[in-house]
């Protein structure tokens, strides 16, 4: 599970979502997939890159498609 308010990127992806929406870890992985031309790379915390990389792994076998 994913909290989006502990990851500023995501924040910014799920903009329309209230505060402290919760979501599954594909959910999550979609959102950055899908909209992976709006992360500004250079502003990921060190958490936020680490999420992105176990998303990678864990639900998308390895891949991230973007």
């Amino acid at each position: 599970m994913v909290r989006l308010d502990d990851f500023p990127q995501l924040r910014q992806l799920a903009w329309s979502r209230p505060a402290g929406v919760v979501l599954d870890d594909a959910e999550a992985l979609a959102l950055y997939e899908a909209n992976w031309r709006f992360v500004d790379v250079g502003l990921l915390t060190p958490g936020e890159a680490a999420l992105i990389d176990r998303l990678r792994r864990e639900v998308g076998s390895g891949v991230l498609l973007v």
